[in-house]
């Protein structure tokens, strides 16, 4: 008994969902995304809003799996109807002397204390803007902006003694004590 996959998924004015066979095709404002099909589900389209739910009617049947995938197919057409419609964006704070970061025509370039640049291809369907400190990507793919922001992320992760490194914004980096610190604690 899926509670995510009961609710139905409402259509904005100017959002287009078609099903060609083992794709669904969400078309919006902010672009078009495609989907494979979720297997065990079924898609009831209405004129504003889509139901999806599982392939076998009684829910005293219905195995742990067909349960999940009942909700996550719901939760990935949901995600496409918001991407197409309002879009996604992650924001990436760099913090360290001498970290920047820059855009080169289709590469984000980091410069973040190695001896050389790090260049990451920007993928298709993004946008990425870079303001002094701060590196915002965007795009209609929820999973392609935590993808690409992740791999930003992980280029130079926060250490937790001075709190250089990139982080999302607004995320909180527990900080340790230096061994100067520790050694003068214990001999109190």
């Amino acid at each position: 008994m899926s509670r995510i996959g009961r609710k139905p998924i409402i259509i904005p004015a100017g959002v287009e969902v078609r099903m060609d066979g083992q794709t669904i095709r969400v078309k919006g404002p902010k672009g078009e995304l495609t989907s494979p099909y979720v297997p065990r589900v079924n898609l009831q389209q209405e004129e504003k809003s889509i139901t999806v739910s599982p392939m076998e009617s009684d829910d005293a049947k219905l195995s742990r799996k067909d349960r999940a995938l009942w909700g996550l197919a719901r939760q990935l057409l949901s995600n496409m109807v918001d991407g197409v419609t309002k879009g996604y964006d992650k924001k990436l704070e760099i913090e360290g002397v001498g970290y920047r970061a820059a855009i080169e025509g289709q590469d984000l370039v980091l410069t973040v204390g190695y001896s050389k640049q790090v260049r990451l291809p920007i993928p298709t369907g993004l946008q990425v803007a870079v303001d002094k400190n701060l590196i915002t990507v965007s795009g209609a793919s929820k999973e392609q902006v935590g993808q690409f922001a992740a791999t930003v992320k992980r280029v130079r992760p926060v250490e937790p003694y001075k709190g250089k490194g990139i982080r999302y914004q607004g995320e909180f980096v527990r900080r340790k004590l230096g061994k100067k610190a520790v050694a003068s604690a214990t001999k109190a």
